[in-house]
């Protein structure tokens, strides 16, 4: 039976990706920095943040498109679905990053907006016509 999460356990499950994340970043670095004479990548780059963002949504929108679940979501058993419960696509799986950040970027209240909306859903949950789901079966 499906269910939605409430808002901590949505932010357990970010912070177990998140460390997850860091690790495949600090990976991905490592792999162009022979590309960049093996100096620091300065901030001025811009390639360098559009490669880490696009990283880290190749990171979600494989594990969105591909089962709904990231490290993080499997552990505190979520699952990203559409709002009937299909699996997403990649088109849904972008507007929800970009929606995510945009959740972020406004002191996180893109988040906290899941307190007051009625389903639970927070701004990106909208914006992609997709939801977290917490499935108490598993």
């Amino acid at each position: 039976m499906l269910h939605s999460p409430s808002l901590i356990r949505r932010f357990a499950a970010i912070i177990y990706d998140l460390l997850l994340l860091i690790s495949i970043l600090f990976v991905a670095t490592a792999l162009i920095l022979p590309f960049n004479a093996g100096q620091a990548i300065e901030t001025q780059q811009i390639f360098y943040s559009f490669y880490l963002v696009t990283i880290s949504f190749i990171f979600y929108g494989w594990f969105w498109t591909h089962g709904g679940q990231t490290l993080g979501l499997r552990a505190w058993k979520l699952q990203v679905l559409t709002f009937d419960c299909q699996p997403i696509t990649w088109l849904q799986a972008f507007w929800r990053f970009s929606g995510a950040i945009v959740s972020w970027g406004v002191l996180g209240c893109g988040f906290l907006w899941a307190l007051i909306d009625k389903n639970n859903r927070c701004w990106h949950d909208s914006f992609s016509k997709t939801a977290i789901f917490y499935n108490l079966t598993k």
